[in-house]
């Protein structure tokens, strides 16, 4: 892998960035007027609205970087079955793919489409491993060339799926250029969302340093605050609901964004505006992120410090070890205009929408204001009374392992990470929960009893994803 640079070239938890220096941050170019983006593409809204017709199966897990709803991102987890053979298979077309000379566009597409299949499918990282130079120059040849949208959708989702099976250092610095050119200079729309995406995943995994992953940050930013004019897609929905998620899941690596919060959630709340579902709703919930990641816990050290009334919450069913918390930062100015504007989405009525596109946003505003009522709130949070425990019932988004505990969604944090891999994987974010650490350690899971060891050999591993409104699905 050292050569993966020079190749790519030949071919053609941290503290912000601002908190460390106070350096001034890249230029922003905020847009004059608040954004209103259209729904250019209705199955992107759709998608993300989500219904309980809908099916997971429907997904192309070889050109997907999107997710359902909610509910059928918890509910519905099902990898097609593959032959014994894939990894004779996958040999076969990591030759092909290395072998570019003898190959044909519609050759390449089926073989990329095959490799990402079964990538998705399996944790093959035994068979990737030492191959990942020359794989990455390959899908970049792809990439740069654009030969087809087809082709070069699937080389970013092939890239993808490799820095999730095979992380490496490296990948990043070859990566970038090449895919930030997609999303600035490419004529396809569809091309420029894919290329956000991968951006997104080979940041997070693909070695990318503090200060890069707040470069893109602000780049992502930059998509978001013009619209999608900033990349010559001006009122397109799909590239800025791209930028919005990408950003919450790279921000989860940041520990504090106390400078970087009230310039975001500006942008953010101007998106609440905006006429498509999807954009609305990502935007909400990079909000209520902020909001909950605006405090921290209260320490010894500030028992002298003079706080203002409503900075310090407690624990609502004072459970023993539960710290309290404290506001470390303003993350918006007007929290009482924006609490109206969240209310009015939250009780949304227009015939302007489908159905499951109103019920879509009145559910997750519901919990976006809550959230920024009581930052410590997570998604579906709950305050009926358990007769059981009596304590609140609290979040109630969790994921079963093997019947032997309960990690719960509870924190925006932990959704935003748990809808990137389910971005990326589609169909095989279960065989990678259960096999590939790199998955697992981005979301782990936590109980008295370690499962780690089982996870990691593999061994029969059942995982429940589970709400409140629906019943659990085993697999």
């Amino acid at each position: 892998m050292h050569d993966l640079r020079r190749q790519a070239l030949e071919s053609g938890k941290t503290v912000s960035r601002k908190a460390r220096s106070k350096q001034a941050s890249p230029t922003s170019s905020r847009p004059s007027s608040r954004p209103t983006s259209r729904a250019a593409s209705r199955s992107r809204a759709v998608s993300r609205a989500g219904s309980e017709e809908d099916e997971t199966g429907n997904l192309s897990d070889e050109t997907s970087f999107s997710t359902n709803s909610i509910d059928e991102l918890l509910n519905g987890d099902n990898t097609d079955p593959i032959t014994d053979a894939w990894r004779a298979d996958l040999a076969d077309r990591i030759q092909e793919l290395l072998d570019r000379k003898r190959s044909s566009g519609q050759g390449r597409e089926r073989c990329l489409a095959t490799y990402a299949r079964i990538l998705t499918a399996q944790y093959a990282e035994e068979d990737v491993r030492g191959k990942e130079a020359e794989l990455v120059v390959a899908f970049l040849k792809s990439i740069k060339a654009e030969t087809s949208e087809k082709e070069t959708i699937l080389a970013m989702k092939a890239l993808a799926m490799t820095v999730v099976t095979s992380p490496s250092d490296l990948i990043y610095e070859a990566v970038c250029g090449p895919l930030k050119r997609v999303i600035t200079d490419s004529a396809s729309v569809p091309s420029k969302t894919a290329a956000v995406h991968c951006l997104g995943t080979c940041t997070f995994f693909g070695g990318a340093s503090d200060d890069e992953i707040l470069d893109n940050m602000a780049y992502l930013l930059e998509i978001v605050a013009s619209d999608g004019s900033f990349i010559d897609a001006q009122d397109e929905a799909d590239p800025v609901v791209a930028a919005l998620e990408e950003w919450g899941s790279l921000s989860t690596l940041i520990d504090d964004l106390a400078d970087e919060s009230e310039e975001a959630a500006e942008y953010f709340v101007d998106q609440l505006a905006s006429s498509d579902p999807g954009v609305q709703i990502a935007a909400g919930e990079n909000i209520a992120l902020l909001y909950e990641k605006s405090y921290r816990p209260l320490t010894d050290d500030d028992g002298g410090a003079d706080f203002g009334e409503g900075d310090i919450i407690s624990d609502p069913d004072e459970i023993p070890g539960v710290p309290k918390l404290i506001k470390n930062y303003d993350v918006y100015r007007r929290t009482d205009v924006l609490k109206d504007t969240l209310s009015d989405l939250a009780s949304l009525n227009t015939r302007r929408l489908s159905k499951k596109e109103q019920k879509a946003i009145r559910t997750n505003f519901a919990d976006i204001l809550d959230s920024v009522e009581y930052p410590t709130h997570g998604p579906r949070y709950q305050n009926a009374i358990s007769q059981d425990t009596g304590k609140r019932y609290g979040s109630r988004m969790t994921v079963r392992i093997h019947k032997e505990g309960v990690m719960k969604i509870d924190k925006w944090w932990k959704l935003h990470r748990l809808q990137a891999l389910r971005r990326v994987l589609q169909s095989g974010f279960v065989k990678h929960y259960e096999a590939n650490p790199i998955v697992f350690e981005s979301l782990p899971y936590v109980s008295s009893i370690c499962l780690l060891s089982t996870l990691y050999a593999n061994r029969v591993c059942r995982i429940m994803i589970t709400n409140d409104r629906k019943t659990s699905k085993e697999y």
